[in-house]
């Protein structure tokens, strides 16, 4: 392990963080193509992808919450996802 100039060991990259970042990214993208779009729960049930989302949420604590401390970024990300969705259509 490498140390650093005042003696403490250095924090080294191992496995995935390690690799090269588009091969990273090219790992992982596999994942999202190894299931067809129909067969992914989320994209078939709005209503279960709102609960997932709403569980999320609920595990961070109202302080942590990007949205609720930054309302540029609240809704930055609606306009984004609404001209998504309107692509999707």
């Amino acid at each position: 392990m490498d140390s650093t100039s005042d003696g403490q060991a250095a924090k080294q990259r191992r496995g995935f963080a390690a690799m090269d970042p588009n091969r990273r990214r090219e790992i992982a993208s596999k994942g999202g193509r190894s299931v067809k779009a129909e067969n992914r729960s989320f994209s078939k049930d709005r209503e279960l992808a709102a609960t997932a989302g709403k569980k999320g949420g609920m595990s961070v604590g109202p302080e942590d919450r990007a949205f609720s401390r930054d309302r540029e970024l609240a809704r930055s990300a609606g306009r984004i996802g609404a001209r998504r969705g309107k692509d999707a259509e």
